[in-house]
């Protein structure tokens, strides 16, 4: 089920997937250059409402608009900001999550909205060959409990570089940035996939 959602920042889109016995709610959106359709985002939708947790795929308002260029920072939060009344409306505790862009809105934001916790997928550490432009601060700054899930080959902070902090890393061997694995390598696409639904799974079994 899908419902359109007045924020600030224009319309955004959420689209449900219910757990018949909820405990949790995830909020999850995209990155700064795809949609709901990512592969990390899919599986999670498929794999979490059996246990106990409805997933929230969240298009934020450019993606809705059709528009091929996330805006700024600030106005990506914004969005976030307008979308989390119906994340929140079932009553449950809600997980803030995102890949890529939106593991920074999710870590911005957490405290603000009375985030439970929050899944930052593919956190973008630093540009591309850009380690000096790092990011960490945000992550840093989440203030509640927070996992990151990192592909093991991700050109925007491989999982060794992350500082220590109050978060837990989950590795993805191999992945790139979309969590995609090259042929050559030791797993398949389906095992890194399951890889990241099963320790989110035992990481929201610690969150209630």
């Amino acid at each position: 089920m899908s419902e359109i959602i007045e924020t600030e920042a224009g319309p955004a889109r959420i689209t449900w997937h219910r757990a018949k016995k909820a405990r949790l709610v995830l909020a999850v959106s995209h990155g700064a250059g795809g949609g709901i359709e990512a592969r990390d985002l899919q599986a999670l939708a498929a794999a979490l409402p059996a246990h106990g947790v409805t997933v929230a795929l969240v298009e934020q308002p450019w993606r809705v608009a059709g528009k091929r260029m996330a805006p700024a920072p600030k106005t990506l939060d914004t969005g976030w900001r307008g979308i989390w009344p119906a994340v929140a409306k079932p009553g449950l505790p809600v997980i803030s999550g995102g890949r890529s862009a939106g593991a920074r809105v999710a870590c911005r934001t957490a405290t603000e909205l009375g985030a439970a916790a929050v899944l930052a997928l593919s956190f973008p550490l630093h540009p591309p060959g850009r380690p000096e432009k790092s990011r960490a601060a945000e992550l840093l700054g989440a203030g509640v409990p927070t996992l990151v899930v990192q592909g093991g080959n991700d050109p925007f902070g491989k999982p060794a570089e992350f500082p220590a902090g109050g978060h837990e890393l989950v590795e993805v061997p191999y992945g790139d940035h979309g969590f995609a694995v090259p042929k050559r390598a030791e797993i398949g696409q389906e095992e890194a996939l399951e890889i990241i639904t099963g320790r989110v799974v035992e990481w929201t079994r610690t969150l209630g």
